[in-house]
C-alpha cells in the first residue's frame, strides 16, 4: 500500500502501463500466430497481407518500449525465414 500521495499517482501509473504493454505484447503474439497458423494450413494467398500486420505489430511494440529494438528485428527475422521456407518449397 501506497504511503504518499506521489507513490499512490505511480501506482496508478504502472498499473496503466502494464496494461497497455499487456495488450501491445497480445497482439503481436496474435498477429504472429495468425501468421504461423496461415503458415501451417497452406493458405499462401494470405501470407505477405498477414506478415505485414505481424512487422506492424512488432514495429509499434518496439517503438512503445514494449519489447527490445534486436528482440523486435529477432522476431521479424524469424517469421520473415518462415516465409521464405514456404516460398522455396512452393517452388
Amino acid at each position: 500500500m501506497a504511503n504518499t500521495k506521489s507513490a499512490e499517482k505511480r501506482a496508478r501509473q504502472s498499473e496503466k502501463r502494464c496494461a497497455r504493454n499487456m495488450a501491445i505484447k497480445s497482439a503481436m503474439r496474435t498477429a504472429a500466430k495468425k501468421f504461423r497458423k496461415a503458415v501451417e494450413e497452406n493458405r499462401t494467398a494470405e501470407l505477405e497481407s498477414l506478415l505485414r500486420i505481424a512487422q506492424s505489430r512488432v514495429d509499434k511494440a518496439v517503438s512503445a518500449g514494449v519489447i527490445h529494438k534486436r528482440t523486435g528485428a529477432r522476431y521479424k527475422s524469424r517469421l520473415y525465414a518462415l516465409l521464405r521456407r514456404v516460398q522455396s518449397a512452393a517452388r
